[in-house]
């Protein structure tokens, strides 16, 4: 069992070597318009913006660094398998320009430009940040009408490439089965709210921007599971610190990213060829069998007791998991300049976690 990951350290509006349908799920955080911590990257696309910028034109701006977006948006519409599926974290963006306060909103931006494109819109979620202060305000303070709501929330948009995954042979079919998730995953990944503590890193190396904005490992690993397949090709236009690689690594998932910034390339390669990568994504797996044997702990205190065994022996709710697969990252490699391979092995299922899922509760 093997995946591969690639990077590519090239701007991402042109994705002229992909071949059309080639990707079966993307999952990106672009820079976001409007933010003040992302205007050199903008103004590298397009000089105009700056001159916006400093004639404080904030319209003007914000409608320039999406006509850059909307080029990778119209590359990801033609890479994507039909049936595929798009999940873009973005947040809006709040700002002053010429003593003007006014909400930038970069999401409903997006929606308009994947529509205009041919994609159906899937309910979005709301990635909220549990982390800021309830007590703080904006504007004014204790009077009323020149305060405004803080932004303690993104978004994270599903967009679908009309048509239907075919899953046609019965090596694909297998496939998806081993795909599946624990019912309570389920039920938990596809509410609309996510609370999820945000990530900021500093990055230090002089080639690369100040600080990055990436998002927690939590939302691409959820989406990534939710939304393709083991061994399905990922992609993300905008990689950053590779959240997106690592999480299809977890995954079990090959993955594709382009990165603007080749100041990247060092960080990349430290991280994944270090024992860090490896042990984080068996411990992913761990965690989601503990998780679960506590679930099924708790359910069974409430006198309930599950229908299904996995075909290893521990309790499941449903017959849908009862063929899912876990696999252990066993060997991360460097195939070549900036292609890693990854070997998997069969999970190797701890005896007390079976006994723990077995002894039943009583309250």
């Amino acid at each position: 069992m093997q995946t591969t990951h690639t990077i590519q350290y090239k701007d991402s509006r042109t994705l002229d070597e992909l071949k059309d349908e080639s990707i079966h799920l993307v999952v990106t955080s672009p820079p976001y318009p409007m933010i003040a911590m992302w205007d050199e990257v903008f103004i590298r696309m397009n000089p105009e913006i700056g001159d916006c910028l400093e004639n404080q034109d904030g319209a003007t701006a914000f409608e320039l660094m999406h006509n850059e977006l909307a080029k990778v948006w119209t590359q990801v519409y033609r890479i994507l398998v039909p049936g595929g599926f798009a999940c873009i974290n973005i947040g809006d963006a709040t700002r002053t320009i010429a003593g003007e306060f006014r909400l930038y909103s970069n999401h409903s931006k997006i929606l308009t430009t994947f529509v205009s494109l041919g994609f159906d819109v899937f309910p979005d979620i709301v990635w909220r940040k549990p982390t800021n202060s309830p007590t703080k305000f904006m504007g004014s303070g204790m009077l009323p009408c020149g305060a405004y709501v803080t932004l303690e929330h993104e978004m994270i948009l599903i967009l679908h490439r009309p048509g239907k995954r075919c899953f046609s042979t019965q090596d694909q079919k297998k496939n998806r089965h081993h795909s599946s998730y624990f019912w309570e995953e389920r039920n938990k990944w596809f509410s609309d709210i996510w609370e999820l503590n945000g990530m900021r890193q500093s990055l230090n190396a002089n080639q690369i921007r100040i600080r990055s904005g990436a998002y927690p490992l939590e939302i691409p690993l959820r989406l990534i599971n939710m939304y393709s397949s083991k061994y399905d090709f990922v992609f993300d236009p905008f990689l950053g610190t590779a959240t997106t690689t690592f999480a299809a690594i977890a995954s079990c998932r090959n993955s594709l990213g382009y990165e603007i910034e080749p100041g990247f390339r060092e960080l990349h390669r430290t991280d994944l060829l270090s024992s860090d990568v490896r042990n984080m994504a068996n411990s992913i797996t761990d965690n989601r069998l503990r998780s679960h044997t506590q679930f099924i702990a708790d359910y069974r205190s409430r006198g309930r007791e599950p229908a299904y065994r996995h075909k290893t022996g521990f309790p499941v709710i449903t017959k849908q998991e009862i063929t899912m697969s876990f696999e252990r990252v066993k060997k991360i490699y460097l195939a070549n300049d900036d292609t890693y391979h990854v070997d998997y092995e069969p999970w190797a299922f701890d005896q007390e976690l079976f006994n723990l899922s077995d002894r039943k509760v009583t309250s």
